[in-house]
């Protein structure tokens, strides 16, 4: 273990002792963003990451697709998030480089929180499709959120 390693294992034993190791420490998850929100003022959202809840819609598996340096991306699908108010598009994005059968991790009807990052590149950029990725034209209101994490909600 080296000199800082140590030093912060210390900080986190001694801070444990203060605390209580019985004590729960409190952790805050970042709060919903509202669809709605996002679909009105989409540029305010794009490229930030979010947390979204809602119920899984449409769920569709994509074939591979080739990205820029060549390699193939497996494994990747597309759904529809729905709240009360709106619905957004999702992307999960395949694995790259290597074959891998990949079913989705959600269906029609799951209850979810998926941490995302927006994307509405109206200004010219890309997105997932059904046929992999494109390139967005000046007249496409493309928005679309690219999940990392995608949670069942448990009531």
């Amino acid at each position: 273990m080296t000199t800082s390693a140590r030093i912060i294992a210390s900080l986190v034993i001694a801070l444990l002792t203060l605390l209580g190791a019985d004590t729960p420490i409190p952790v805050w998850a970042e709060e919903p963003t509202s669809i709605q929100a996002i679909l009105e003022e989409p540029r305010d959202y794009h490229l930030r990451h979010v947390t979204l809840r809602g119920i899984v819609r449409d769920v569709q598996p994509l074939e591979p697709y080739p990205i820029a340096n060549g390699d193939n991306c497996y494994g990747a699908y597309l759904f529809r998030l729905e709240d009360d108010e709106a619905t957004i598009p999702v992307a999960v994005l395949g694995i790259c480089g290597r074959p891998v059968v990949r079913d989705p991790e959600v269906e029609d009807g799951d209850r979810v929180e998926v941490s995302a990052t927006i994307q509405a590149p109206s200004h010219g950029g890309h997105y997932l499709s059904f046929k992999g990725l494109k390139a967005v034209t000046e007249q496409e209101r493309v928005v679309q959120a690219v999940a990392d994490r995608i949670l069942p909600i448990v009531e």
